[in-house]
């Protein structure tokens, strides 16, 4: 089923007419990965709010993790002839097709968030996830007296999260007492609950976690005191969303979250589309540096 509706768009795709293309119309295509999640809801409303504080056209299409709904997304605003379309990819080497129709319709691209993996974009704002990455190690060395077995919760096919898991694993590898000996995949709460049972399971001396975002952190603290554990392991996320926070000042399991900042993201986003759509120069990469929180 998940091949066929692949094919469909590609086909579709291939299908797009030049009449389509030549249609021009103005402002701002969104395409962003969820809004089942705070933060993307927070970036959505930045950018709505920014829209309209500058006066520009912006629509915004949520593609629900679902890269065929995403590619049939940015398909749409090809043939509406948005000015410039702003990507939060599914997948980031499966959102290639999509950026270079677009770029060969003319449609500056911007990706926000998460980047595409293989191919130039006019502009990527993300959190500096690679930082962010290294912060979240560094916090669970001090947090573990810098020794110990530590598990990683990920999302594999979203480049934002292969770098911030290389971030925390290069932090780790500087403390030769400690060790990472489980990696197991976990996208959505339930998931990351099956995920981290399972390396817990496995590696009951497990002294730590790191789940990729609040949401595998949240269920990796669950799993834990589940078994019974909690004064054993320690877990560290990544997001800074409101019951993240809430959990680690309460909840002693939580050690902390890597606050990003997704208000910034979505203005910048929408700020970034206008100067393109001026024909301003912007940069190509525009990194935010998260924030790391900690029990109040």
């Amino acid at each position: 089923m998940f091949r066929s509706g692949i094919f469909k768009t590609v086909l579709a795709f291939g299908l797009l007419s030049a009449a389509a293309v030549s249609a021009r119309a103005d402002g701002i295509g969104a395409s962003l990965l969820t809004q089942q999640h705070p933060f993307y809801i927070d970036l959505a409303q930045a950018m709505k709010d920014e829209a309209k504080a500058k006066n520009v056209p912006l629509e915004i299409s949520i593609a629900n993790q679902d890269l065929s709904k995403q590619l049939a997304d940015v398909e749409d605003f090809i043939i509406k002839g948005v000015d410039v379309i702003v990507i939060s990819p599914v997948d980031s080497k499966g959102v290639l097709a999509a950026i270079m129709k677009a770029k060969k319709a003319g449609i500056k691209v911007i990706t926000v968030d998460v980047p595409a993996d293989g191919i130039d974009v006019t502009s990527h704002i993300g959190t500096d996830n690679y930082t962010g990455g290294v912060k979240a190690g560094e916090l669970m060395a001090k947090d573990l007296g810098d020794k110990g077995n530590v598990a990683i919760i990920d999302y594999p096919t979203v480049q934002s999260v292969v770098n911030r898991v290389k971030g925390f694993r290069d932090a780790i590898a500087k403390h030769p007492e400690m060790k990472i000996v489980a990696q197991q995949t976990g996208i959505t709460r339930a998931e990351a609950l099956a995920a981290a049972q399972n390396m817990l399971q496995a590696n009951p001396d497990v002294s730590g976690i790191f789940g990729f975002g609040d949401d595998a952190a949240l269920a990796a603290a669950v799993a834990v005191k589940a078994a019974n554990l909690q004064d054993q392991v320690k877990v560290i996320g990544f997001d800074g969303m409101k019951e993240a926070r809430d959990a680690v000042d309460t909840n002693p399991v939580m050690a902390g979250v890597i606050q990003q900042f997704p208000d910034q993201l979505g203005k910048l986003a929408v700020d970034t589309a206008v100067k393109v759509i001026a024909g301003e120069a912007v940069p190509a990469d525009q990194p935010i540096v998260p924030g790391v929180y900690t029990k109040k």
